[in-house]
């Protein structure tokens, strides 16, 4: 076992996927924290987590230039109310310390790879793609194509077909428009760099790429499937968007280091994912299948495990299952090669309230690691300072 990270990723690895079981224990925020400053020794120069992409702009402007205050980035940099969570606000102050007079080069960097949706909501494209237009000074009438937000936004525009407004001919156009506007923007970046700057240019590029991801998952909203089809090809649509997020941002730093992501196991695990939920059992291929096929030994899996919890009330695992066995090894948190982790069961009775999804053999038979977090409770009082840096560890335990 170990709490350095640097014993598990090797040099041709240039995306590390760590991913937890839950979002609803701190420890794991605070934890990937420790982990991303070690990393940052190594010569990794970004963090890549499940929120928002053009949202998580505002907090990159924050922890690279000093632009804003923390408490209006945490609160509109984020989605999914995770600028609530203290080590969100810990990782964001701490790399906006780190960059102080630190040349541009050498600073972190702050992204967001997840669409600007959730599984049964979109909202409307309008902002993104009303921003490409200025930037790109196009005079477009977009307004009447777009119609009222509300029809965009409604719950029942992704879930029922027929209220459904991504297979209109207004939405048709609309998805046209925004392809011309991305086939401009390449094609005039030499004159748009010049006028503005690259990372102007780059800002623009990433608001017309959410908007047309918006348009897409419309697009399939609109397909009339049997609802347990209809909801894997959603999430499928909305992993592919994630996936292209992170090529971008790779992009994007590729010149500068190395990048840790952080999202759900399910989003980051290198094989398929399922899901039971409603009575529906839902199938599709997630972010890090789909980054993983295309990276190979450039992207590495590290799944998170969580032994006992008494925030969730997740008790003691038994010792017959995956959490079981890492348990009787790992006492408050640690690492460990996934091909260590003998065959088990896969663990049951944990309230399903709490988005807390056990380790069963598929996710570890395509894991390089594991982080095990034994004890959460014990986890957390060395850590929850958030205005101070990151502990680096670097004993064994």
């Amino acid at each position: 076992m170990s709490q350095n990270i640097r014993d598990f990723v090797s040099t041709s690895c240039d995306l590390v996927g760590l991913g937890e079981p839950t979002h609803q224990e701190p420890a794991f925020q605070l934890i990937r924290n420790e982990l991303f400053a070690q990393l940052v020794d190594l010569g990794f120069r970004s963090i890549a987590l499940e929120t928002d992409r053009v949202a998580a702009l505002i907090v990159n402007d924050f922890v690279q230039e000093g632009i804003g205050d923390l408490d209006t980035v945490l609160s509109e940099g984020f989605s999914h109310t995770f600028g609530n969570l203290d080590g969100n606000r810990q990782l964001v102050t701490w790399m906006h310390e780190y960059n102080q007079h630190r040349p541009p080069q050498d600073r972190v960097a702050f992204h967001g790879l997840d669409a600007q949706t959730e599984n049964t909501t979109a909202p409307s494209p309008r902002r993104y793609l009303e921003y490409a237009r200025d930037y790109l000074r196009l005079d477009l009438d977009l307004a009447t194509l777009l119609g009222a937000d509300e029809l965009w936004d409604r719950e029942e525009a992704i879930l029922n077909p027929a209220k459904s407004i991504g297979a209109t001919p207004e939405a048709e156009r609309l998805r046209a428009m925004a392809n011309d506007m991305l086939i401009s923007l390449d094609v005039r970046a030499p004159e748009l760099i010049a006028a503005t700057s690259r990372a102007e240019w780059l800002r623009a590029r990433t608001h017309l790429t959410a908007g047309l991801g918006l348009l897409r998952y419309h697009k399939q909203a609109a397909r009339d499937l049997a609802r347990n089809a209809r909801i894997s090809l959603l999430m499928a649509t909305r992993a592919a968007i994630m996936a292209q997020n992170l090529l971008d941002i790779r992009s994007i730093e590729a010149r500068r280091g190395a990048t840790l992501a952080h999202a759900h196991n399910d989003h980051l695990r290198r094989n398929p994912s399922t899901m039971r939920v409603a009575g529906l059992v839902l199938d599709w291929l997630g972010v890090g299948a789909i980054v993983g096929s295309l990276l190979g030994e450039q992207y590495a899996f590290i799944a998170g495990s969580l032994g006992r919890s008494d925030i969730l009330g997740i008790p003691e695992p038994e010792p017959d299952t995956y959490e079981g066995l890492l348990q009787s090894r790992i006492g408050t948190w640690g690492l460990t090669p996934a091909t260590t982790i003998s065959a088990a069961r896969t663990r049951t009775g944990a309230p399903p309230e709490k988005g807390y999804f056990p380790l069963d053999q598929t996710i570890l038979g395509a894991a390089d690691t594991v982080l095990h977090i034994g004890d959460a409770t014990a986890a957390l009082p060395k850590m929850t300072n958030h205005d101070a840096a990151p502990r680096r560890v670097t004993s064994d335990t």
